[in-house]
């Protein structure tokens, strides 16, 4: 049901054209809602299909040439080699279906760990549900740092300001409020509305649900143009892979087949053989192998109580090198403890609590560790005091305030309760220091006196300064008298205050942070503070947390600054002290032109800008939703030693995702080369189409298992980045090494053993799985092989697949395969090559990585 032009029509018609009513729907009416709409998501579906899962196994082109080539095959008498083919394709397309499902499974649970809710009325009760399962006619209920949960119409409202960004552009935020809006009214000028893809800044709200998905105006344009995330490095690495084997296996394709049919060689078998060859090149498991892997490790890093939200920031969170973070909660123990309440002479003061006692005690926006931390301190009596009003937080003015009745300012400014009588209202106001005194002319003195503020600031200012620097967070509070007929609170009567007294706040370090933070400058990540807080009390925790000396910069000096010198001046910075909610990413968009990679840990309502920005966005599971949602990766734990430990998970499954590829581009090229020249001088083909597929499904088996392999030290010590210079080389040395014992091999069947064709072909076929196979235990790590033990599951893979293919030319599968029995002479000579190509390898293999270090150490420096 799309209801149109729902901004200016009256709610109470609205909610009977929705069936629903301001105690929200039934949880029966809500679930055949959701069965009738569909999750409230954007997408099309919660994820593909098993069946579709498994046709686009069969997505390559190649992969369907080679199908289509086999079924003519079978048209033109050869039944029983274009069965065989069609069978291995099948195979292999089982077995990337099995992974990759496998990888969408566990991916799927591990979401569920870290939902967003959202806050509706069912059966008349508040309750949370996922985002995904509001539907239209549920009455939401929102505050600031909700996500909305589809295109809504307010009920009520008070003071509600919104982030549009997402969706107008707009970075202000948009004041919402309730009545009716003209039928033609533009998105922007929509101010009933509130939006799906959009989240609260302050302020409270009730609205009713009236599109969700597709039919929301999020939907709208998601539908016009698919939105794609930012391509990460690893990504973009595997796609300029992909360009290279393309070209090279195009290149050879073309050259292949037509030196074949020059040669006067069947056109069909040297189509299927060319063919063939471009399926052995493509590494046609390359997608699942990263999905599992990257899966595997996403599985890890969960038993780490880091939740991978999308699996390719991996890369990025392996090689991250900086991480910027608030200090609360991560530095600090983010328990904030209030230590005393004090006038404006520093003097200890009951009737400042009392004001900011009043304050936290009703304030409605959110929860908050301060408000929290103020009404642990003590419990005044509130008898006779009433909330009349209230002007929620918001990080532009930085102070909430809150309008009460029935306050009675007695002796010594002291705080009691009396008959409200006529008495006037009273707006108590807290807030950030400089903030709460910028609105104020005067302040509170002994025996109910007030002094002008002019004469008594600069030593206030002293006050602020020296506290400041002892490491407490200072908040101010004032009050004003209002008349009691005053109709509701404005922004502007936040003015002509008379200021209170301080609050001294206190968040000690957390324990054994100081060994944290050594821990992941000992993995290479250096970390960068990102706090609210002066640039006094950051240096004071920078201390207690050993960093001495720390180069400080502030959000005022920041603001003097354009991005050049932002970026030079961020990478020497250790704190970033003052800043402001929108400079936050300023400094990410820094930090990355200066070349660095970058994690952002961010758990505030002001953070998702930042959390987007990042090369990885990493929030809490406690965050605010919209911090959340933005994030890459979520933490169970608001602990960096969490997050030192996610670290490594990340560098292994990076580490063990390169080491498919090095597999991929050692044996595999080097045979496919070696075909390639083998044909040019011999009378047949090296191999039949059947038996190069099989070669290469059998070559695939042990690498599947990678996600289990143990992984060198060095490649968890230091960030790593995807590197397709050193792949390219890699493939090049490794190939050509392995084509030398491939022509070794040709020599000893052709001039010592005088083989036909298929004894030819059964014996290159057996050195040539056999060496691929075993070759894999000692690319898979830069040390000597003997030195770093792979892993089981590995380990009897390749044993197992080396017995098969030895085995299988003795089987009665063999005249099927063009298989033939062999002298036992070729395997001692089989050995002996297998023997020195593992020894040249791993000799290669040293010189290789010493060279490749030396280069990086050059490049350093």
């Amino acid at each position: 049901m799309t209801i149109k032009n729902y901004w200016s029509c009256p709610t109470d018609r609205l909610l009977e054209q929705l069936s629903s009513n301001a105690n929200g729907l039934t949880q029966d009416e809500a679930e055949k809602r959701l069965r009738e709409a569909g999750p409230n998501t954007l997408k099309t579906r919660t994820g593909a299909s098993g069946f579709v899962l498994l046709l686009q196994q069969f997505k390559s082109p190649i992969t369907l040439i080679l199908i289509a080539a086999a079924i003519l095959s079978f048209f033109l008498g050869e039944k029983t080699d274009s069965f065989i083919i069609l069978l291995i394709i099948v195979v292999s397309a089982v077995l990337g279906f099995y992974q990759e499902k496998s990888a969408a499974n566990a991916l799927g649970k591990l979401l569920a760990m870290v939902q967003v809710n959202t806050t509706v009325l069912r059966d008349g009760k508040e309750c949370d549900v996922a985002v995904e399962q509001t539907v239209p006619g549920d009455i939401v209920l929102l505050s600031a740092g909700k996500t909305v949960a589809g295109d809504c119409r307010l009920l009520e409202s008070r003071d509600l300001y919104t982030n549009e960004a997402s969706l107008t552009g707009e970075t202000f935020p948009a004041e919402k409020k309730c009545g009716l809006v003209a039928e033609k009214a533009g998105l922007s000028e929509k101010s009933n509305t509130l939006f799906m893809g959009t989240h609260v800044v302050s302020g409270t709200a009730k609205a009713v649900v009236v599109n969700t998905g597709l039919q929301t105006e999020f939907g709208a344009i998601s539908k016009r143009l698919r939105r794609m995330q930012p391509e990460t490095e690893f990504e973009r690495g595997i796609r300029r892979f992909g360009y290279l084997l393309m070209q090279v296996t195009l290149i050879l394709v073309v050259i292949i087949f037509s030196i074949n049919v020059f040669l006067h060689k069947p056109v069909l078998d040297s189509f299927l053989f060319s063919l063939a060859i471009a399926v052995g090149l493509t590494p046609q498991l390359l997608p699942a192998i990263i999905s599992i892997n990257l899966a595997k490790g996403a599985s890890n890093m969960a038993r780490q109580s880091v939740i991978v939200k999308r699996l390719s920031s991996i890369e990025n969170f392996g090689s991250m090198n900086v991480l910027c973070s608030d200090k609360t909660g991560t530095i600090t123990r983010g328990e904030v403890i209030l230590h005393q309440a004090l006038d404006y002479t520093g003097k200890e003061d009951e009737g400042v609590f009392r004001m900011a006692y009043l304050n936290a005690w009703f304030e409605s926006g959110f929860a908050n560790p301060i408000d929290q931390a103020i009404k642990d301190f003590g419990h005044p009596d509130l008898t006779g005091i009433a909330k009349r009003d209230e002007l929620p937080y918001d990080f532009i003015r930085k102070r909430l305030s809150i309008l009460v009745s029935g306050l009675v300012l007695g002796q010594g400014d002291a705080v009691g309760a009396g008959d409200s009588g006529d008495r006037p209202l009273t707006l108590i106001t807290k807030g950030a220091f400089d903030q709460v005194l910028s609105v104020c002319e005067t302040v509170a003195g002994e025996g109910g006196r007030t002094i002008p503020l002019e004469d008594v600031k600069e030593g206030l200012l002293q006050r602020f300064t020296s506290l400041s620097e002892e490491g407490y967070r200072i908040l101010g509070v004032a009050y004003k008298n209002l008349s009691a007929s005053s109709p509701g609170l404005q922004i502007q009567d936040e003015q002509g205050m008379v200021f209170m007294g301080l609050l001294l706040m206190t968040d000690p370090p957390k324990e054994g942070i100081r060994d944290t933070l050594q821990e992941l400058r000992g993995l290479g990540i250096s970390l960068k503070i990102i706090t609210g807080d002066n640039a006094l009390v950051a240096a004071h925790i920078s201390k207690q947390i050993g960093l001495m000396d720390p180069v400080i910069l502030t959000g005022a000096t920041i603001r003097q600054m354009d991005s050049v010198a932002l970026s030079r001046q961020a990478g020497q910075t250790h704190i970033f002290a003052a800043v402001e909610p929108n400079q936050k990413e300023q400094i990410v968009v820094a930090l990355k032109k200066a070349g660095y990679v970058v994690g952002f840990l961010g758990d505030g309502i002001n953070d998702a800008p930042a959390l987007h920005s990042a090369d990885v966005g990493i929030s809490v599971n406690g965050a605010a939703d919209v911090a959340k949602e933005a994030a890459d990766i979520v933490l169970l734990g608001n602990d960096l030693r969490v997050l030192s430990q996610g670290v490594r998970e990340g560098r292994k499954t990076f580490a063990n995702t390169l080491k498919y590829i090095f597999m991929a581009t050692s044996a595999n090229f080097g045979n496919m080369f070696s075909m390639a020249g083998a044909s040019l001088f011999l009378p047949f083909l090296p191999l039949l189409p059947k038996q190069v597929l099989l070669t290469n499904l059998l070559t695939d088996i042990p690498e599947m298992t990678i996600a289990t392999d143990s992984v060198d030290p060095v490649m968890i010590e230091a960030p790593r980045r995807m590197d397709l210079g050193f792949i390219r080389r890699f493939m090049v040395v490794f190939g050509i090494i392995s084509s030398l014992f491939d022509y070794a091999t040709f020599g000893v069947l052709l001039y010592l053993l005088k083989a036909g064709p298929a004894a030819f072909r059964t014996g290159w076929f057996i050195e040539s799985v056999v060496s691929a196979s075993l070759i894999v235990l000692v690319v898979r790590t830069s040390q000597p092989f003997y030195k770093n033990r792979p892993g089981k599951y590995l380990l009897i893979s390749t044993v197992a697949i080396v017995l098969i293919t030895l085995v299988l030319p003795l089987t009665p599968l063999a005249g099927l395969l063009g298989f033939s029995r062999l002298p036992w002479r070729f395997y001692g000579w089989m050995w002996l090559i297998v023997g020195l190509y593992i020894f040249t390898a791993e000799t290669a293999k040293r010189i290789f990585y010493r060279k490749a270090r030396g280069a990086a150490s050059n490049a350093g420096r």
